[in-house]
C-alpha cells in the first residue's frame, strides 16, 4: 500500500476525471464510448443508437426554492441537448428522482408537467424511472437523473472528434447571462443540429459548461488547438465576452466546418433558421500552434 495520500476530484478537476474515463478502452457494438455528448452503438439496425445520461442538482443547476416545472424541463432539455449535438434524435427517457421527503405532491405534479412538455415537444417518451432520497443529513437533497435513448442516421452523426486544422468555428444564438434564467427555459438546439450534421459540419458540441472550458474539448478530440477571436463572440443582452467564454449553460451548439463550406452553408443556414443567429467566432489549427488562444475559465464540479 503506497504511503502516499490519494489525491482527491477536488485537486485533480473535473477534466482529468472526464480523461481518466474517455481512456477506457470499448469495442464491439460500441462506435463513440465515454468522451463525447452520447456514446453511439451499432445495434445492427439502419440507424446507429445514441446513449446519454444527464443529472441537475439542488443548489448546483437550480435554486432549491424553484419552480418545480422549470426544473423538470431543463433536466430534460439538457439531455436532448446533447442528442442534438450528434446530429440525432431523442426517442425514449428514464427519470430518476432524488427528492426530499417534504417535497409536495403539487411540485412533483409541476415537475413532471415540465418534462412531459419539453418531452412532447421534442417526439421523447418518458417510459420509467427510479425514486429514491439521501439519508440524513441531507434528506433535503433534491436530484433528477434523465437517462435518454436516441438513434442517428449512420452518415449524419457528428462527434467532437472529426474536426481539422484550418475548419471554421461556429457557434449557434447567444452567449453569456444565462443564470438570469435562459438556463431554466432554453430550447435545445435539435432541428438546428440535425441540419448541421447533414451540411457539412465535421465536429461538433453543446455549451454547457462554457466556450472556455468546451472549446478546448473539442479542438483536443479532434487533435487541434483553437483560435478564437472574442470580439466576435455574440452576446445575450449586457454579457462581455468574459461573460460569453466563462458563464456556462448557453446550451448552442459549437460546431467545425470545412472552409469551402463556409459560404454555402451560412446561406442556407440563413434560409433553414432565419430567427436564428449562426456566428463564426475563429478556426481550428495545429496541435501547438502559435496561433492557438489560450483558454481558462468555464464551470468545473469539483472547483471551490
Amino acid at each position: 500500500m503506497s504511503d502516499h495520500p490519494s489525491p482527491t476530484v477536488g485537486e485533480l478537476g473535473e477534466q482529468y476525471l472526464l480523461e481518466r474515463f474517455a481512456a477506457a478502452p470499448v469495442g464491439g457494438d460500441v462506435i463513440v464510448g465515454p468522451g463525447d455528448d452520447c456514446a453511439v452503438c451499432d445495434t445492427g439496425s439502419d440507424r446507429l443508437t445514441l446513449l446519454k445520461t444527464d443529472c441537475v442538482v439542488g443548489g448546483v443547476h437550480f435554486t432549491l426554492d424553484e419552480d418545480f416545472r422549470r426544473v423538470g424541463h431543463k433536466a430534460l432539455a439538457r439531455a436532448i441537448s446533447d442528442i442534438g449535438a450528434m446530429g440525432g434524435t431523442p426517442r425514449h427517457a428514464l427519470v430518476t428522482l432524488m427528492l426530499p421527503p417534504t417535497t409536495t405532491l403539487a411540485q412533483v405534479d409541476a415537475l413532471y408537467d415540465g418534462l412531459r412538455a419539453v418531452g412532447e415537444r421534442f417526439g421523447v417518451q418518458i417510459v420509467g424511472g427510479e425514486t429514491t432520497s439521501a439519508p440524513p443529513p441531507h434528506r433535503d437533497a433534491l436530484m433528477v437523473n434523465i437517462a435518454l435513448t436516441g438513434d442517428v442516421d449512420r452518415d449524419h452523426v457528428t462527434t467532437r472528434a472529426g474536426g481539422e486544422p484550418g475548419d471554421a468555428l461556429f457557434v449557434t444564438g447567444v452567449l453569456g447571462g444565462s443564470i438570469a434564467g435562459h438556463h431554466l427555459d432554453f430550447i435545445p438546439r435539435l432541428a438546428e443540429g440535425q441540419w448541421l450534421a447533414a451540411n457539412g459540419a465535421t465536429a461538433m458540441m453543446d455549451l454547457s459548461d462554457g466556450l472556455a472550458k468546451d472549446l478546448p474539448r473539442l479542438a483536443r478530440a479532434s487533435g487541434c488547438d483553437a483560435h478564437v477571436d472574442p470580439t466576435a463572440l455574440p452576446l445575450r443582452g449586457d454579457s462581455t465576452p468574459t461573460d460569453a467564454l466563462n458563464d456556462g449553460e448557453d446550451f448552442e451548439l459549437l460546431v467545425a466546418v470545412p472552409e469551402d463550406h463556409v459560404r454555402a452553408l451560412l446561406i442556407n443556414w440563413r434560409s433553414a433558421f432565419p430567427d436564428t443567429p449562426l456566428t463564426r467566432i475563429g478556426r481550428l489549427v495545429e496541435l501547438g500552434s502559435a496561433d492557438a488562444t489560450p483558454l481558462h475559465g468555464g464551470f468545473d464540479h469539483f472547483s471551490d
